[in-house]
């Protein structure tokens, strides 16, 4: 190749060439140089240095101007700021470039070209001598320009991105992280533009952005060009794949969300235009996903290789925030940009901060849902803005309300209480600055909201995946716990968990696993559709149903198909969080009246005086009028382990009032491929029945442990239906019958040399039950999340109480 002076191509750069082209180039050339040769598509490029804007400057005579001009920095208000930045880029574009090196542009333009066609279109990116550090990313503070397609636009667009050192948000950002404006310099990174106007872009991380579990690539993917993502203009897919069982060589995407996608951004045809044009994207495309499994499973092997090259160099865990797009032209996958995750990586898993209202909200009160960004709540009066230029009106502590938002709009976001976008998904701009500046967000909500400006709402990211727009000021709680302080217990102490959602976030808790994972929350929450109307279509005969089933499994082969993915995604991803630890999940345990509410349900399910005594749990498996359905289940079951490798799962049997009726469903699940003992797979069933602790003994020898359900075993005990508001006062898991159930059985297990826990609430409700199951001897005991804590310390009291030669429960 040429010799040059002021460029460097990018097999020439690295990590260590950050002062002399930037983080964002010396990102790029150490992508290209070191993992090219590992199968990584990385677009070639060169590198125009930072020597070059000092010298360009230098020949200018500019740096007196810029001084004087950004020393008044300091005084100035929002509106001078911008004027101030605003001349200091005509001070840097006027400056002009230096004609040797408009030559080494000009030659370094005509070799890239040689190797990738006259057609060549061009990235031009800006490259700061600051930018993609650990500790600040600067990502989106400065200019970067698509769609080159001639040396004279390159050489306009050189011209520009020197001068957007200076925007407006850099020199924010700049003052808030401490960095001298003139100690700070750019480069260009000049590449092969990869064609994701005809394809698909995003970006994608190696750590979940909410909750800082680093298990886990997420990936967002949108039609067309990135920017739509970055900005929040649409919702894209996203996707997760578990890293470590992926490395054992489970090939599977662990969870899948599609977006909206509604707008894809393209290129002009035209070689000389620089225009980039959003296009309304069609039905039909923002139907299906915008990769392929195998798109995401390869650009898992990107993001893994890439996290593990970052973090042998820097000496310690590094976790990535990546930018990647689809060639539609050569249908190759690139990394466009690699750089240190700086947001969620940064916080302390250690320490719990937990939001909870001081009351349940109404329904009444809710006005609108999105995505949840953080896990907070906030209060504050709505402030619509639809361009920067509103942003001077905008007041510190009120909740920012835009369409999307912009790198322009970072300092009043700053000053904000949280922030709600009509667009965008996870990654989009304003999740990212939220989670930077700590406050909660939701996107994402739609354009059909009652949202009106100047109203005063209660924003919650505190009840799972959705957040919550409420109407009016709502009291909240908030509680810090540092979880490294929480003392070990004997007793295995695990959590109580439906929702997917929140099982990355919980999986920072002190405990040994998930002892109950509820699989209905799944089907009615991410289904919704009855297994049988989805297995048998043919026999559902309401007509809605049957248009409400065809609308939910669109995209798949069969309504069978739609539930296996669905389910073992969902149990997967709870599997995963908590990944090697155990988590048991407790087949279906819907009454018939409550299977009846899912979409179908009703040409399926009788209809019976007494549900909670009737058709449920293990009498259906087995049973002609569910076994296609419970075949569902086991084969979700199956792929959640087997494929996705989540082999801690165990398996539990609700409801099981005989041993014929376990013998019988052990066989079944045999049959579907589910044997007790095969690669370490272990059935437990609940105690919940009076007669599995009279036949204790024997349900032992049929299971590998059982998890006693004290919400049933107390009403049934008592006689007391505990959905009846009229005899609720005589239901009290703290009967002296139900404690010598307790006894009964957690003893009984001892004898046969099993596992004994239990799952209900009344551990949660009531500490001194847990006090009791402690004191019997109890192998683990499971609770609400919101619950473990502070039982866990009452927990460890009675255990030191015991081993000291205490008194036990009277």
């Amino acid at each position: 190749m040429t010799d040059f002076c002021y460029i460097r191509w990018f097999a020439e750069i690295g990590l260590t060439d950050i002062a002399e082209v930037g983080g964002k180039a010396a990102s790029l050339g150490e992508m290209y140089r070191t993992l090219t040769p590992k199968g990584i598509h990385v677009p070639n490029g060169f590198c125009v240095t930072a020597e070059a804007y000092r010298d360009m400057l230098d020949q200018a005579s500019a740096w007196e101007p810029l001084k004087r001009l950004l020393g008044g920095l300091a005084t100035a208000d929002s509106n001078q700021q911008a004027e101030i930045a605003a001349q200091a880029r005509v001070i840097v574009y006027q400056a002009g470039l230096p004609d040797e090196l408009a030559r080494e542009i000009a030659t370094a333009y005509v070799e890239l070209c040689e190797q990738y066609g006259p057609q060549l279109r061009l990235a031009v990116r800006s490259s700061a001598t600051a930018e993609d550090l650990p500790e600040a990313s600067f990502a989106g503070q400065h200019e970067s320009f698509l769609n080159i397609g001639d040396l004279a636009g390159l050489l306009e667009a050189c011209r520009r991105c020197f001068a957007s050192l200076f925007t407006a948000r850099a020199i924010s950002y700049r003052e808030r992280n401490g960095f001298d404006h003139f100690k700070v310099f750019l480069a260009i990174a000049v590449m092969k533009m990869v064609r994701a106007d005809h394809g698909s872009s995003g970006v994608m991380f190696t750590l979940d952005t909410d909750s800082g579990f680093r298990d886990v690539v997420f990936i967002t993917s949108a039609y067309g060009l990135g920017e739509n993502i970055v900005q929040g203009l649409v919702d894209p897919d996203e996707f997760y794949v578990h890293k470590p069982t992926y490395e054992l060589g489970h090939r599977c995407v662990l969870r899948r969300q599609l977006g909206a996608k509604q707008q894809t951004l393209v290129c002009d045809e035209d070689l000389n235009s620089q225009e980039l044009h959003n296009i309304d994207t069609p039905d039909t495309r923002r139907a299906h996903y915008s990769l392929s499994d195998a798109d995401v499973l390869t650009l898992t092997d990107y993001a893994i290789a890439t996290e593990k090259h970052y973090s042998a160099q820097r000496g310690s865990p590094c976790p990535m925030d990546l930018e990647w797009a689809k060639d539609g032209d050569d249908g190759q996958l690139y990394l466009l940009q690699a750089r240190p995750e700086t947001v969620a990586s940064q916080k302390s898993r250690n320490l719990l901060k937990r939001y909870r209202f001081s009351q349940k909200p109404e329904k009444s009160a809710l006005l609108s849902t999105g995505r949840a960004i953080g896990t907070g709540i906030a209060s504050g009066k709505l402030r619509r803005v639809s361009d920067a230029t509103q942003l001077s009106v905008f007041n510190d502590g009120e909740i920012l309300f835009a369409q999307s938002t912009s790198p322009d709009w970072g300092p009043a976001m700053r000053r904000a209480a949280a922030v709600v976008t009509e667009r965008g998904g996870r990654t989009c701009h304003a999740a990212i600055v939220a989670r930077e500046f700590g406050i909660p967000a939701v996107v994402g909500i739609g354009s059909d909201h009652p949202l009106q400006d100047g109203e005063v709402v209660t924003l919650s990211c505190a009840e799972g995946d959705m957040g919550k727009i409420y109407r009016g000021e709502l009291p909240f709680d908030i509680t810090t716990t540092a979880l490294d302080e929480v003392p070990p217990s004997k007793t295995k102490m695990m959590i109580n968990l439906g929702s997917p959602e929140q099982a990355f976030r919980l999986s920072a808790l002190p405990c040994e696993g998930v002892g109950l994972a509820r699989m209905e929350f799944i089907v009615s929450e991410h289904i919704k559709a009855h297994p049988m109307a989805l297995a048998c279509p043919d026999k559902v005969t309401d007509e809605q149903d049957r248009i409400a089933l065809n609308r939910l499994t669109a995209l798949y082969e069969s309504g069978s198909k739609y539930f296996i993915q669905k389910l073992s995604e969902g149990i997967g991803t709870i599997a995963a969080a908590f990944y090697p630890r155990p988590v048991i999940v407790r087949t279906s345990d819907f009454k018939s009246n409550e299977y009846a509410r899912l979409v179908g349900g009703s040409s399926f399910e009788p209809h019976e005086e007494n549900p909670m005594l009737g058709f449920r749990g293990a009498a259906r498996y087995g049973h002609p009028a569910y076994a296609q359905g419970f075949a569902l289940e086991c084969a979700a079951l199956k792929r959640a382990r087997e494929e996705m490798g989540l082999e801690n799962i165990k398996v539990m049997i609700p409801f099981c009032r005989r041993i014929p009726e376990g013998e019988r469903v052990l066989q079944v699940m045999a049959e579907h491929g589910l044997t007790p003992g095969e690669a370490g797979l272990e059935v437990y069933v609940m105690c919940e029945i009076p007669n599995n602790v009279v036949q204790i003994d024997a349900f032992s020898q049929l299971f590998d442990g059982i998890s006693i359900g004290s919400n049933d075993l107390t009403q049934l005990v008592l006689g007391v239906d505990r959905d009846s508001d009229i005899v609720a006062f005589d239901f009290d898991e703290r009967d002296p019958g139900v404690m010598e159930m307790l006894r009964l059985a957690i003893e009984g297990a001892q004898r046969n040399g099993i596992p004994a826990g239990i799952c209900g609430e009344a551990p949660s409700n009531y500490p001194e039950v847990a006090e009791y199951l402690v004191s019997l001897g109890i192998t683990s005991i499971s609770l609400s999340p919101d619950a473990l804590l502070h039982t866990i310390e009452k927990v460890v009291a009675l255990e030191h109480k015991l081993a000291a030669g205490g008194d036990e429960f009277s």
